[in-house]
């Protein structure tokens, strides 16, 4: 099997998580982990960080350790986090592998959209033009946040979420959700948004990939 030739190369802790899929709620004891796993308490506690940093399993002084459901995006996290520290650069390159993903999946993600979700990406649609219309006017980053996670939430592949929500957080790290433009700048990125919604709701997915590829341009072009 794929598992067995893959699990040499990760942690002892981590193959005993693989290999343990039942173990749902509260872990053994590091003692009895240390013990069962043959490894010193030191190099397990070096091991159960690692898988803690990673998002795998939560550790709590009075409820000990649980295993957590699986999520790419923590792993992602610390690494862009790094990569933007390094350069703030490597944000744009992630945004790009992010553009080329939402357009990859637009198809099969809009499909599986429901009725209420629909009704979701309408709502988040009328509270961000209320922030537009308002005095003062407000940046509707988070009805921004949502609604491009909205649209892809129903997929089946851990990975393509998870680099989902690290662009959202990269987004915030680097200061867009901040910095509004210029008020045209963000009239034009609602006006795609409103189109693709639309568009959905509307079953012309095609409009709405059309739209959606041409609103991820303009963060290049971003006054």
């Amino acid at each position: 099997m794929l598992r067995e030739r893959i699990s040499p190369n990760i942690s002892e802790f981590l193959r005993y998580l693989a290999s343990h899929p039942e173990a749902d709620d509260k872990l053994p004891s590091l003692n009895e982990l240390s013990r069962e796993l043959n490894i010193s308490l030191a190099s397990l506690r070096e091991q159960l960080e690692v898988a803690r940093a990673l998002g795998f399993v939560e550790v709590r002084q009075k409820t000990g350790t649980r295993r957590l459901t699986y999520s790419f995006t923590p792993a992602i996290r610390q690494s862009l986090g790094y990569a933007l520290a390094l350069n703030d650069e490597h944000f744009r390159k992630f945004a790009e592998m992010r553009n080329h993903l939402e357009a990859a999946y637009w198809y099969e993600a809009v499909k599986l959209l429901t009725v209420e979700d629909m009704a979701e990406l309408n709502t988040l649609i009328a509270r961000a033009w209320e922030k537009l219309g308002g005095t003062p006017v407000q940046v509707p980053h988070e009805e921004h946040r949502k609604l491009h996670l909205t649209i892809f939430k129903n997929l089946d592949n851990p990975f393509v979420i998870g680099v989902l929500e690290a662009y959202w957080e990269a987004y915030e790290a680097v200061g867009l959700n901040v910095f509004a433009g210029s008020y045209e700048y963000l009239q034009e990125v609602w006006r795609y948004h409103q189109v693709m919604v639309e568009s959905i709701c509307n079953g012309k997915f095609e409009v709405g990939y059309e739209a959606l590829v041409r609103h991820t341009d303009l963060l290049y072009h971003r006054p």
